[in-house]
């Protein structure tokens, strides 16, 4: 067969010519040489973290030396005993990412992108650690920052933002997931200067050993939805570890128990005064998740790239065989697609028009796709994929975890549904 050239452009923007021919070329030798070198394994192949100033690029640097330094060489053993590292929190501390995108009372600043990069970063080495952090400073924190009195914000979110106190948020609830808008059982009610609260919360992040829990309930007689500050030491409250858990092993997850729970009325937050408000917290944090979901399947990228430039098979490296390619590519266009959607979407939440339904889009989507990606990790590494030891495993499992909490994809899409249509299709 004739063979023809074709020009093709370097990177250095100089032409160079190359020969192909029509029929297959036999490259065997030439991919097996001890020298091959690949390229660096990154998978921002679009460069979103450019458009950060240097300062912001800066704060990922330090969280990437956290999350590859403290994280990495240790969270397989602790995902593996259903445990958590206490030591990596002061750490964390150090980084300074406590209340990325709050203002004021001792928080990191700054804005939403950078939130979300965060949390991708911390995704990206384990969804548990990054799960962690969104809980204490995102949803508990969050919703003393969005609902809390200036008192209670200075009271209390100072040292939430150090990590001296660590904080959970219990709104699930055993027989009510979804639906806790409506069908909230946990009830508060209250005695002169005080609130009495009784019910359950199920599946509360960080509940077995937060400082702070921030626990929603309904109004006997108004039934309306409130907010309490619970301390872990507060008679009334007791919780449970909920374990044998299959994903996000390393969060401890608490069933919490309120029997006659007296609170205070300063510890009630004093701008929580429906489930709107409940909203506005779970609005602001769902973007997070969705950051999650990038960062995990952007790990899980990451590390069957990695494993495909290692691993030989008939003397060369897998990365050299055309399936091999075929599934490291749909990997790489789910992360970055989901990378770019986030990247539109932090910026709509830092110009104070993102929406409901635009949160809940970017949850929903990123969610699925990272099920996806992470699924293809696995099967590019084959029955070694299932090993904790090659790290695919792990992200397989928390990734099913990132795709139901903090609204699954049917509850995220009905949102959507009734804005693209104006028909509420909920019951």
């Amino acid at each position: 067969m004739p063979r023809r050239s074709i020009r093709q452009g370097n990177h250095d923007g100089h032409d160079r010519t190359t020969q192909r021919s029509e029929e297959p070329m036999v490259t065997q030798q030439a991919i097996g040489k001890t020298d091959y070198a690949p390229p660096p394994i990154d998978g921002d192949f679009y460069r979103i973290a450019t458009v950060m100033n240097d300062s912001e690029r800066a704060l990922l640097k330090r969280v990437r030396a956290f999350t590859e330094g403290v994280v990495a060489p240790v969270i397989e053993d602790y995902w593996n005993r259903d445990a958590f590292p206490f030591e990596i929190v002061p750490k964390m501390a150090e980084v300074g990412i406590g209340g990325v995108g709050y203002q004021g009372y001792g928080a990191a600043g700054g804005s939403w992108l950078m939130n979300g990069l965060v949390s991708m970063e911390l995704a990206r080495i384990d969804a548990s650690v990054a799960t962690f952090w969104g809980v204490h400073t995102g949803l508990s924190a969050g919703s003393i920052y969005l609902c809390g009195d200036e008192q209670q914000k200075q009271r209390w979110l100072p040292s939430m933002m150090r990590f001296d106190k660590i904080g959970s948020f219990g709104l699930t609830e055993p027989l009510v997931g979804s639906a806790t808008s409506g069908g909230m059982t946990t009830t508060c009610r209250r005695e002169g200067d005080s609130w009495i609260l009784n019910g359950q919360k199920k599946w509360i992040g960080n509940a077995t050993f937060a400082d702070i829990n921030v626990i929603w309930a309904r109004e006997e007689g108004s039934n309306q939805v409130k907010g309490f500050v619970v301390g872990k030491d507060n008679p009334g409250f007791s919780v449970e570890k909920i374990k044998t858990k299959m994903a996000l092993r390393v969060v401890q997850n608490g069933l919490i128990t309120l029997s006659d729970c007296r609170v205070p009325e300063a510890d009630r937050l004093q701008n929580a005064n429906s489930f709107k408000d409940t909203a506005k917290v779970l609005r602001m944090t769902r973007t997070g998740v969705a950051w999650f979901a990038v960062g995990c399947q952007m790990g899980a990228y990451e590390h069957a790239l990695r494993y495909a430039t290692e691993r030989k098979q008939f003397g060369r490296p897998i990365g050299g065989f055309q399936l091999v390619q075929d599934l490291l590519v749909r990997m790489l266009g789910n992360v970055t697609s989901t990378q770019a959607m986030m990247l539109r979407l932090a910026q709509l939440q830092d110009e104070g028009v993102m929406k409901d339904e635009h949160a809940s889009l970017a949850k929903a989507f990123c969610t699925v796709k990272c099920r996806e990606t992470v699924g293809y990790a696995r099967e590019l590494l084959g029955g070694n994929g299932i090993l904790l030891e090659n790290h695919i495993g792990r992200f397989v499992a928390d990734a099913e975890a990132i795709y139901s909490y903090e609204g699954t994809r049917e509850m995220n899409t009905l949102i959507v549904g009734k804005s693209i249509t104006g028909l509420s299709a909920f019951v």
